[in-house]
């Protein structure tokens, strides 16, 4: 269960993951190893999943941000797919959908060349019979924190 403290703590962690757990304590008003211990238990809980440079996709030449729609054929290989669709380098993010797609994968690429090249290698995977693939001009907001609230007292 995430209380008070442990919200403030994952807020702090997701504006800046090299905040130390001295300036968390200082900032919640703990001691620096109460704060550890709290975020060691978040990590073995899985709440916190990890710690990640943000990159600048157009400063590593990957400015073509694009969206592929993937629709299958046979439904009952949707795990089969999604999990195919987690091993393209390419895809940043994949989704599976309700309605007649069946996956939103989120594609960084060097150009429309590298784009076509990955499309097609996703058309090939067995069971998806078609893909539709939005360009995008810019990305205005990625990688958003995500708004932490604890759990009401008792809501067990």
């Amino acid at each position: 269960m995430i209380d008070e403290i442990d919200a403030k703590i994952i807020t702090i962690l997701q504006e800046n993951a090299r905040t130390s757990n001295a300036e968390i304590a200082r900032r919640v008003g703990m001691t620096a190893s109460a704060v550890f211990g709290r975020i060691r238990r978040l990590e073995q809980d899985g709440v916190i999943r990890g710690y990640a440079a943000l990159v600048d996709p157009v400063a590593v030449a990957l400015p073509v941000l694009a969206y592929v729609l993937v629709r299958l054929s046979v439904y009952r290989r949707a795990r089969e797919v999604g999990g195919a669709l987690c091993t393209v380098p390419a895809v940043q993010e994949v989704a599976h959908l309700t309605g007649e797609d069946c996956f939103l994968a989120k594609v960084r690429c060097r150009d429309t060349a590298q784009l076509e090249e990955v499309v097609m290698g996703i058309n090939d995977i067995e069971a998806v019979c078609g893909t539709r693939t939005i360009i995008a001009f810019r990305a205005l907001r990625e990688g958003g924190a995500l708004p932490v609230a604890c759990a009401a007292p008792g809501a067990d």
